[in-house]
């Protein structure tokens, strides 16, 4: 009942900012046509007595100044079909196979949820805006993009984390794990974290919404990004900039400090153990999950360390578009050669579909 029950929530969670952002979409293209007042970029609304002036729309600048760019988000489009075919992959394997319905996996199923429902809400809206010129955005679809993105993006650090704390209970204590470790706890756990990660993101689009916006409607990003959103307000941000600086520290830091501290303690169990070949089997536990930390926080890195406030616009989009859409496509590869006990599933699969031909075809 747990895999049916996330699968179903990712699903209307996915669905529901398509249709926001397609009601949006449909909404501003009738208006162009009719050449209604509706689509003056400012509209004057009352919040709380006070005077706030959304935008209509904003518009999402993307790059600037390179040509052929249309090349490139046909790269994230396969990207992102290889991302959706790798990750139910994996969901339908961990489903499917009762040997793999342990607390572990289900960490790996939510990180898979994760990352098709981080590569589903980034890919198709960019693929539109750009690649069919469609760069004017509603401002409720832009907020409802934002909150989507930033959601499964903090939820993809929440379960690396998850994923570093089961190996430490593993491996530093192995006798207690099925103790510690439970079905149950796990998916209290991710619960629990995915409540974290909404109101993480909810309260700073709330503050966004309190926000005017009577100058500039174009957005510096490739997205409804937080940052450059809330740099448009023409009244005080202090609240969202403090907010948006926090947030790294938060949901980006904290985990990795989290991981790096629970590799610590792994490290130091490891030099405990006599055989080398223990020790050996032990790591080899751990090293699809090191892979992925380092496919996902290398990136992170990059763009909220200091390296990313002095590059290029265009080199941060690309690098930020890079750290969104690569580790969903690679999560699963990596889960599929490394794991060993994910192989086993797939070739017990693999010879339970021969022998099932076999039958069928005498």
């Amino acid at each position: 009942m747990i895999f049916p029950f996330m699968t179903i929530f990712v699903v209307w969670t996915v669905r529901l900012q398509l249709l926001v952002l397609r009601g949006c979409s449909v909404k501003s293209e009738r208006q162009r046509r009719a050449n209604k007042p509706a689509m003056s970029p400012i509209n004057t609304t009352s919040f709380l007595n006070a005077t706030i002036v959304h935008p209509a729309f904003f518009i999402i600048s993307g790059f600037s100044g390179i040509p052929n760019t249309k090349y490139y988000y046909v790269f994230l489009c396969f990207i992102y079909i290889v991302s959706i075919l790798g990750n139910t992959f994996v969901m339908f394997m961990i489903y499917t196979d009762h040997c793999l319905h342990s607390p572990k996996y289900i960490a790996v199923f939510n990180l898979a949820v994760t990352d098709l429902c981080v590569s589903t809400a980034l890919v198709p809206p960019l693929i539109d805006t750009f690649l069919f010129k469609s760069q004017l955005i509603s401002y409720e679809a832009c907020l409802t993009n934002m909150f989507f993105i930033f959601l499964f993006l903090f939820m993809q650090s929440f379960s690396l984390t998850v994923l570093s704390y089961d190996r430490c209970v593993a491996i530093c204590f192995p006798l207690r794990y099925n103790e510690i470790i439970t079905n149950k706890s796990m998916l209290v756990i991710t619960t629990i974290l995915w409540i974290i990660a909404g109101l993480g993101i909810l309260i700073p689009v709330i503050f966004i919404n309190r926000l005017s916006f009577c100058k500039s409607t174009v957005i510096n990003s490739f997205f409804c990004d937080h940052g450059p959103t809330s740099r448009l307000a023409c009244n005080d941000y202090t609240p969202s900039f403090v907010m948006g600086a926090t947030q790294p520290a938060l949901f980006f830091w904290l985990p990795l400090l989290f991981i790096t501290g629970t590799y610590i303690c792994i490290a130091r169990a490891l030099l405990k153990i006599a055989s080398a070949s223990e020790r050996l089997k032990a790591m080899k536990t751990c090293t699809s999950h090191l892979i992925l930390v380092g496919v996902y926080y290398f990136p992170i890195c990059i763009i909220y360390g200091a390296i990313g406030f002095i590059v290029h616009h265009n080199v941060r989009i690309i690098n930020a578009s890079l750290a969104m859409v690569l580790p969903p496509m690679l999560n699963p590869i990596i889960y599929s050669l490394k794991t060993e006990e994910f192989t086993e599933s797939i070739k017990k699969q693999y010879r339970r579909k021969k022998i099932h031909l076999t039958v069928f075809n005498k």
